[in-house]
């Protein structure tokens, strides 16, 4: 008996430790750490075995670069520790932690940006107006190396054809769309590591670095080809169909 409850007590944890990881960890600058944290617990395990084995030099070592490098993660972590600890301390946080929904969901928005986006993305296409533009969920701002000049602004597609327009300063960078406003323009996204068809620029690349390390969905507009596409988790799908793009941004948007 004592058996069938530690095993459905392991099972409650593990399934805990996972749901936390989706919630918190999973597409986002930290999941590489998280690994790392893996590989220092085996390191703790194997200095412990080795100080049983009385390995005692070996297992000394182990144990103090253990220790070194666990008070190390604090500074590491701080700024997932800070954002963890501000998240439960209010209401809103444990409802998105618990129902992964904010306080609007279920509330109907207002599809005026979307229309501009759509609107503004179908007129650069046909142009061949470079764009990127960055739909966050809950994105870790020290996955972008800079986040440009705060806006602040109604979208409207007038606004964000001025902004990718070619000779104006903050056309290379990406706009920050977040509570369906413009909240910053001018954006530099990390470049991908990967290596990409020849046909994708530094546009696709950074889209596509912004995707691996966050859950952020990016849109992009090639300036070389008109084409439009969204990169999410690491991929990028071609819209060549508005309807369906729409739907997706209408998805993303949360309307």
């Amino acid at each position: 008996m004592n058996h069938i409850s530690e095993a459905i007590q392991l099972a409650i944890i593990i399934a805990l430790v996972w749901y936390f990881y989706k919630k918190l960890i999973q597409n986002t600058a930290s999941e590489k750490l998280v690994r790392g944290i893996l590989g220092l617990v085996l390191l703790w395990v194997f200095s412990f075995v080795c100080i049983m084995l009385r390995v005692d030099l070996l297992g000394g070592f182990l144990h103090w670069v253990a220790l070194f490098l666990s008070i190390s993660l604090i500074v590491v972590f701080q700024p997932e520790l800070r954002k963890f600890m501000a998240m439960m301390g209010s209401i809103q946080g444990w409802r998105k932690l618990i129902f992964g929904r904010d306080k609007n969901h279920g509330v109907r928005r207002d599809t005026a940006a979307l229309d501009a986006i759509v609107s503004a993305v179908e007129y650069m296409s046909a142009k061949h107006t470079g764009a990127l533009i960055v739909f966050p969920s809950t994105l870790d701002e020290s996955v972008i190396e800079r986040k440009g000049v705060a806006v602040d602004a109604k979208i409207t597609s007038e606004l964000l054809l001025t902004i990718f327009f070619n000779k104006t300063p903050l056309h290379d960078g990406a706009v920050i769309v977040e509570n369906n406003r413009i909240a910053y323009a001018g954006a530099i996204l990390p470049l991908s590591q990967n290596n990409l068809n020849w046909k994708y620029g530094t546009r696709h690349r950074a889209a596509l670095g912004l995707s691996e390390v966050s859950s952020a969905t990016v849109l992009v507009v090639s300036e070389e080809s008109g084409d439009i596409s969204i990169a999410e988790k690491g991929k990028i799908t071609k819209y060549d169909d508005l309807k369906k793009l729409r739907a997706k941004l209408e998805k993303t948007m949360k309307m």
